[in-house]
């Protein structure tokens, strides 16, 4: 932002004006349409989530079931504000499909105004500078029950540009939203139809054959303990020494660091000792591990992304030695019972998935992409 005017670091090149300071009650446009509830008739409630994650359905119900009549009906394109839940994050815009949805007095409704429109509104919402005045215009003792005081929030000042330059950063953020969303929904797809193959290509409790099978293969799958097909270790194991950044990681899969001098120096695949137990990875050499974690190295004549799906078809949680805290220990891990089949497809079963959980990482790693992009533009687009 420029010290001496309210202009962005990144502006749409139609634009070069001054950005305004305004009082947020000069230029916000409520909107009160009360309705008076019938005993019979079905009203659809909604809320708002947190995080800025937006407008949701919340309940149907009949007018005599809605104890509080103090009730207004909001029409799509509105933007709705929770006075209990606003330091949380839950404002956004009634989408099309709620129209004509009743909220309680518990929702500030907020119309378009000939200065700041409802969806400029939801964009500077999920700015920093925003969640800041929505937390000091709030007051109470319990951050979860803090209120929001609307008369002091209307009191403070914020930087606006013109309506037409609104309406080009508006566009701007639903574009990315919209990309978002697209690899969001392609990626949580993938996600499912991995959970349906990886319960259909591998054998159901108590049967030696899975529903689904690679073209070329038949007949039985082994039933084995898992002490037969990897070999359990833990930090205190065996290790070697290597030079270079090498990745440190943590149960769940979650990279601690990158920085060793201790290392293995064979694939394997990560499981948590304690917390969290039932998020198994892929460790790729060199790697280093801490004490909450063990790593499983296969066997010979052992493919490793097999058994990577067969340790994400395992119930781990059946197996917490725990009464508290979740924990494994290696004799409980080695005593699961798991079918196996031959080298040759297992290394087809092990490849199948090996291309999914590509794709499903294209996906994320575009939605990461996206967001941080999306956060840079929260920052360097408005004064």
């Amino acid at each position: 932002m420029s010290v001496e005017k309210n202009i962005p670091d990144i502006r749409f090149a139609e634009f070069s004006e001054e950005w305004a300071n305004k009082n947020i009650g000069s230029i916000l446009a409520e909107k009160k349409r009360p309705i008076e509830l019938m005993d019979n008739e079905s009203y659809q409630l909604v809320t708002v989530k947190r995080r800025n994650e937006g407008v949701v359905p919340r309940s149907i119900l009949k007018g005599r079931n809605i104890l509080v009549k103090n009730y207004f009906t909001v029409k799509a394109g509105d933007y709705l504000v929770s006075k209990r839940q606003v330091v949380h994050g839950a404002n956004g815009i009634v989408p099309k499909s709620l129209d004509n949805s009743v909220v309680s007095n518990e929702y500030l409704v907020v119309i378009d105004s000939d200065e700041i429109t409802a969806q400029f509104w939801t964009v500077i919402s999920k700015r920093p500078e925003m969640h800041k005045l929505f937390f000091v215009s709030s007051y109470g003792v319990d951050i979860e029950k803090l209120v929001f005081d609307v008369t002091d929030w209307k009191s403070r000042a914020i930087a606006v540009p013109r309506i037409a330059e609104q309406q080009f950063i508006t566009d701007h953020f639903q574009k990315l939203d919209s990309l978002i969303n697209q690899h969001q929904q392609k990626h949580d797809k993938l996600i499912s139809i991995k959970k349906a193959v990886l319960e259909k290509m591998f054998p159901k409790q108590g049967e030696t054959i899975p529903q689904i099978r690679l073209k070329g293969f038949g007949g039985e799958w082994s039933g084995v303990p898992l002490s037969q097909v990897i070999d359990v270790r833990s930090g205190k194991d065996y290790k070697h020494l290597d030079k270079g950044c090498i990745p440190v990681y943590g149960t769940g899969g979650y990279m601690l660091s990158v920085d060793g001098a201790l290392s293995y120096d064979e694939d394997a695949i990560g499981i948590g000792r304690k917390g969290t137990i039932d998020k198994p990875y892929l460790l790729r050499a060199p790697f280093w591990t801490v004490d909450t974690l063990f790593h499983a190295v296969p066997y010979p004549n052992f493919n490793l992304d097999f058994l990577f799906c067969l340790f994400q078809n395992i119930d781990w949680k059946m197996h917490d030695e725990s009464t508290g805290v979740p924990s494994l220990s290696k004799v409980a891990i080695n005593n699961i019972p798991v079918f196996v089949t031959d080298e040759k497809e297992q290394t087809q079963i092990g490849n199948y998935f090996q291309k999914l959980d590509a794709l499903i990482n294209q996906h994320q790693q575009q939605i990461t992409k996206l967001n941080n992009i999306k956060q840079a533009c929260l920052s360097k687009m408005f004064a």
